[in-house]
C-alpha cells in the first residue's frame, strides 16, 4: 500500500513540526556504554536506545531496562564485530551461521564488511537476527524497533527485504536512514524519517560542543534520527575503542542542561519510536 502523507500527518502533527528521535545506539557493549546510556535518557534529552544482544553487556543492559521499564529501546540487530581486542560473534549457533563468522568464529570486521556482506547467506542473516530478536522478548522486555550495527540491513536489498519482514512480524518500527529505502518503506505503506539519520560517530569529537547546537537550530521539519553513542571515557572504554573521545563527547553533550534548553528554545518535539510502532502495529496512517 502506497502512502503519500508525510510522517507529520501520519503522526498527527502540523507540517512545520520539527520532530527528533535521538537514539543511544551500541547498548550492552561494555559497562561505560551501559552508564552513560542511561544518563543521557534519564537526566539528559535522549529518547531511546537500542542493544548490541551478541555482545557480553547485553545481559547488564536487560536488567538496566527492567529496573527502567519506561525506557523505549530497540534491537541493535548486529553482525560486525570492529574492534581489534574485545569481539563478539553470534547468538545463534556458529555452525547454523557459518557464513556471518570469520577465521576466528567472531563477526567479520567493519573493514572486512566489503568481503563478508557479499557471500553471506540471507539465510543465515535472517537466523541470526531472530535470534537476537528472540533473546531480548525471552527477557520478558518488549523492543520499540530495530535498526543495525554498521547499517549491515541496508547495504543490500534483500537483506532490508527480510528486515522489514521481521520488523512486520513482531510489531516493530525500523530506522531506515538513506532515502533510497525510505521509498522502499513507503511502497510497503510504512512510516520512515524524512532526513538521513544522522551518525555521530561520523562526527569530530572535538567539534561536537560547538556542531550539535547549530544542528539543532537548523534541524528542519519533519521527522529527523539521530545516532548517538554516549560512553564513559572509562579505562574500559578506552582499552576497547582508539576512538573512545567521541563516545565521550557524546555524553557530554546529551546529559547537559544547555542542550535541553535548546530544545525548549527552538521547539523541537522528542520522540522514541513508539509513536512509529502504533502505525506499525495499527497498519492504518493516523487520520
Amino acid at each position: 500500500m502506497l502512502h503519500t502523507k508525510t510522517v507529520n500527518q501520519l503522526l498527527g502533527f502540523p507540517a512545520n513540526a520539527r520532530l527528533l528521535i535521538i537514539n543511544a545506539d551500541d547498548f550492552g557493549m561494555c559497562y561505560a556504554e551501559n552508564e552513560a546510556t542511561i544518563q543521557v535518557i534519564r537526566m539528559g534529552f535522549a529518547t531511546s536506545c537500542s542493544i548490541m544482544v551478541p555482545c557480553a553487556w547485553s545481559l547488564h543492559a536487560i536488567q538496566l531496562l527492567k529496573a527502567h521499564p519506561d525506557i523505549p529501546f530497540g534491537v541493535h540487530l548486529t553482525a560486525v564485530s570492529e574492534h581489534p581486542y574485545y569481539r563478539w560473534g553470534p547468538v545463534a549457533a556458529r555452525h547454523e551461521v557459518p557464513s556471518l563468522v570469520d577465521e576466528a568464529g567472531y563477526f567479520y570486521s567493519e573493514a572486512r564488511i566489503p568481503e563478508f556482506l557479499p557471500k553471506a547467506s540471507l539465510r543465515e542473516i535472517e537466523v541470526e537476527f531472530r535470534a537476537q530478536i528472540e533473546t531480548v522478548l525471552a527477557s520478558g522486555l518488549r523492543p520499540t524497533h530495530l535498526d543495525s550495527h554498521c547499517l549491515v540491513h541496508t547495504r543490500r536489498d534483500d537483506v532490508f527485504d527480510m528486515t522489514v519482514g521481521l520488523a512486520r512480524e513482531y510489531g516493530l518500527a525500523l530506522r531506515v536512514g538513506n532515502a533510497r529505502y525510505k521509498d522502499r518503506m513507503k511502497k510497503y505503506g510504512l512510516p520512515a524519517d524524512d532526513h538521513p539519520t544522522l551518525d555521530s560517530y561520523r562526527l569530530e569529537a572535538q567539534d561536537k560542543p560547538f556542531l550539535y547546537p547549530n544542528l539543532l537550530r537548523e534541524l528542519p521539519a519533519g521527522l529527523s534520527e539521530w545516532a548517538i553513542h554516549p560512553a564513559l571515557g572509562s579505562a574500559e572504554l578506552r582499552a576497547i575503542a582508539p576512538e573512545w573521545e567521541t563516545r565521550q563527547a557524546d555524553l557530554d553533550f546529551f546529559a547537559c542542561e544547555r542542550a535541553r534548553d535548546i530544545v525548549a528554545e527552538e521547539g523541537i518535539i522528542l520522540l522514541s519510536y513508539r509513536p512509529l510502532q502504533q502505525l506499525m502495529l495499527t497498519g492504518t496512517p493516523a487520520a
